[in-house]
């Protein structure tokens, strides 16, 4: 039997159209955004504007913003330092009860349809959305990273 797969994605540089067809030619059901602020000032990427042109591809939005990261992570992201960005978010973050119960829900998720986790990051080794998918992984998953061109 084939491993379930677990997908990641950032929209760091990417163009609302190329990101859509990238989300859509790898036959994603759901996109699991686990930003803690679904805003940007990237035109298309916020939560109305995304889940709105999801739709229109057939593709399906669930935020988790209990799996979001803190400011001081986004900030050590933003700074390249993986390393306190993978402390904060896994000592704040993680052992919380709420991410502990959001995480089971994506999971599960995970299991019956194909999903990709969205956070803005265009590295994932630079995003907390790289330790949600090792736990995944670590229950069997395998990860694919998907990069918009």
């Amino acid at each position: 039997m084939a491993k379930s797969r677990i997908f990641t994605i950032g929209y760091e540089g990417a163009h609302p159209d190329r990101f859509l067809e990238t989300l859509k030619d790898a036959g994603i059901a759901t996109l699991a955004d686990v930003r803690a602020v679904a805003l940007s000032r990237k035109r298309g990427f916020s939560k109305s504007a995304l889940r709105e042109a999801l739709a229109g591809q057939g593709i399906g939005y669930e935020h988790f913003i209990r799996l979001g990261t803190p400011k001081e992570g986004r900030q050590a992201a933003r700074a390249g330092d993986a390393a306190l960005m993978t402390r904060v978010y896994c000592d704040e973050v993680l052992k919380t009860p709420q991410a502990q119960e959001a995480f089971e829900e994506l999971a599960e998720m995970a299991q019956q349809q194909p999903i990709c986790l969205l956070c803005f990051e265009r590295d994932p080794a630079l995003c907390h959305r790289r330790i949600l998918a090792n736990r995944l992984a670590d229950r069997g998953m395998e990860v694919v990273d998907l990069t918009v061109f």
